[in-house]
Parts: structure tokens; C-alpha cells; sequence
């Protein structure tokens, strides 16, 4: 399990202006997820690859909604 430290990071998009956004910080040869609202809450971790496939497929559309 990875646990972040003080010195972690955390970033979220200039384009969240309601504050209800995920942020995203890397922590050795994870990414970390968090819901801006909840910074205490549960803490999502992928592999490099896996976030670079997350990110491929948001570029592709592959989750927009119909």
C-alpha cells in the first residue's frame, strides 16, 4: 500500500473552479487519485502504464457519454 506523505503533491486541472475535481500526484512509480472534496478519503494508485492507458483513452473519446 501506498501512502501519501506531507510532501506529496497533489494537483488538479485550471480548469476546476467548483473545487469538486479530482487531483492527481505522483508518489515513486505510482499515480494517485482523490476526490478534492474528500482529501482524507480513499486513495486510488495506478502503475505508470495503467494511467498512461487511462490517459490514451480519455484523449480517444472512449468515455464520453452518448
Amino acid at each position: 500500500m501506498i501512502k501519501p506523505t506531507e510532501e506529496t503533491h497533489w494537483r488538479r486541472s485550471r480548469r476546476c473552479s467548483t473545487g469538486t475535481c479530482v487531483e492527481v500526484a505522483r508518489v515513486a512509480e505510482r499515480v494517485l487519485v482523490r476526490d478534492s472534496k474528500v482529501s482524507d478519503g480513499a486513495i486510488l494508485a495506478f502503475t505508470r502504464k495503467e494511467w498512461d492507458s487511462f490517459l490514451a483513452g480519455v484523449k480517444d473519446g472512449e468515455f464520453r457519454s452518448v
